[in-house]
């Protein structure tokens, strides 16, 4: 008995696009480039129980709502997933009630989706009552193995599809353990393995999918991010001469903990003057000198991101530090900045439903570049995980595209951490300077909106 779960070939879904072409009237507020985001975005947080009633409101109405959509366009009908507490399934993870901070010894959730168009059914073959959020569909006591009472369901509901979480090139979509999967197979009858298939498509699609609820409230969790990049810059926290880069990304944590947020990454801070010292990107991301002094007339940028309802945050900005007697940026700095504006429109104005990340790469990349632009783009899909499942947008070290996540095709209603930078020969300080900006939006299939603004300005440290 074999399974096919090699990568599903995308032409197939090219028909099906078509579905998802008309976007979701999304009202999000226009709020201009420059406006700073005012300190009351994070005197809004919710207590824990008041998240929670959020979390679960939005989760029961994307079950309702946008599964089963999503479940026809991949042409499955059943989806069964299964976990172990604490090594869950990454999809499985983002379906649980927000009481639920883990699975319960073993937890297995089914989703069918009725042939006479019927709602969506949701079962829990668990040991406990999964909240509200799904059916209790196993009693130990008549039925003791949990197993036979999944074939039971399956059996009893004769889905045509049934697809698990299995996947050889997403690994959001590779949640099944090899442990688990052989369980299962062990069990299941030859008539419903041949019947079962990668969810891959289907996992992928959840997880990029942001509905018309979730996105009343993302706007306001990218603003939080925004202030608190705003008040390291502009506090008085960082005093030139003495703050290090690494007081600024501990004091990052420090805040975002007692704003009560989570972060989703170690924070970095990193800096770039007019001294001998090279762009090197390994370095400005992930081995940054720890221990750096920010001075005057340094280029402080900082990568920054929160987690608030489930959603996440990942952001860049810049701060230039004031020498004495200066008010701004240097000219030549703006400049620089305004690049990276420019290569920003060039690269969303290409988002279309049906191109794959490498086609939008590969466009933006030669537009770029024949206006005289360095450019270097690598961005990621952004939503339940910070670098989400979807259709990824170049690598900063692979800017020739990226094969099987790279030719993945652009969905209707889908966000994305617009991550590039551009480089501009700074001839006072005489070497390339990198201005790397990384802003949160949201994609409805027709245009690219930056949830909350974009830097088109330079912070400043006095």
């Amino acid at each position: 008995m074999s399974i096919n779960l090699r990568f599903v070939i995308f032409a197939p879904l090219v028909f099906l696009l078509s579905a998802c072409e008309t976007s979701i009237d999304y009202q999000l507020a226009s709020i201009a480039e420059n406006q700073p985001p005012s300190s009351e975005a994070l005197s809004n947080i919710l207590s824990m129980k008041e998240r929670a009633a959020r979390i679960d409101m939005m989760l029961n109405d994307k079950l309702n709502n946008t599964l089963p959509e999503l479940m026809e366009r991949t042409g499955i009908d059943m989806w069964v997933l299964i976990s172990r507490e604490y090594n869950e399934d990454p999809v499985l993870k983002t379906m649980l009630p927000a009481t639920w901070l883990s699975a319960r010894r073993r937890t297995i959730l089914v989703l069918f989706n009725p042939p006479d168009g019927g709602a969506l059914e949701r079962y829990a073959v668990a040991r406990y009552q999964v909240d509200t959020m799904f059916q209790k569909a196993w009693d130990k006591e008549s039925q003791p193995s949990q197993w036979q009472r999944l074939v039971e369901l399956i059996e009893q509901k004769q889905p045509k599809v049934i697809g698990i979480n299995k996947s050889e090139h997403f690994a959001l979509a590779d949640g099944m353990t090899a442990t688990e999967y052989e369980d299962f197979f062990a069990v299941l009858p030859e008539p419903l393995a041949n019947k079962v298939i990668s969810a891959e498509m289907l996992a992928v699609a959840w997880l990029e999918t942001r509905t018309k609820m979730e996105m009343e409230y993302y706007p306001s969790i990218v603003k939080m991010g925004h202030e608190i990049i705003k008040q390291a810059y502009t506090s008085g926290f960082i005093r030139p001469g003495i703050t290090s880069t690494d007081d600024v990304v501990w004091w990052l944590r420090d805040k975002s903990k007692s704003a009560g947020l989570e972060n989703w990454f170690h924070p970095s801070v990193s800096m770039q003057r007019a001294d001998a010292d090279k762009f090197d990107h390994i370095q400005a991301f992930s081995k940054n000198k720890a221990n750096n002094v920010i001075m005057p007339g340094d280029l402080v940028h900082m990568d920054f991101g929160i987690t608030y309802l489930r959603l996440n945050t990942d952001q860049q900005q810049h701060a230039y530090v004031l020498r004495e007697g200066e008010t701004d940026a240097p000219e030549y700095l703006k400049q620089a900045l305004a690049k990276a504006n420019r290569l920003q429109d060039i690269f969303t104005q290409l988002f279309a439903v049906g191109k794959s990340g490498n086609e939008v790469l590969a466009e933006a990349r030669r537009q770029a570049i024949s206006e005289g632009i360095k450019p270097s783009i690598y961005t990621h899909p952004l939503g339940y995980h910070g670098h989400a499942a979807g259709t990824t947008l170049g690598m900063w070290d692979a800017q020739a595209g990226v094969p099987v996540q790279g030719d993945y095709p652009l969905f209707a209603n889908t966000a994305y951490s617009i991550e590039l930078n551009a480089a501009s020969f700074i001839e006072q300080w005489g070497k390339e300077v990198r201005i790397m900006l990384e802003e949160n939006a949201f994609f409805d299939g027709q245009t690219v909106t930056y949830m909350d603004g974009r830097q088109t300005e330079f912070h400043l440290i006095r």
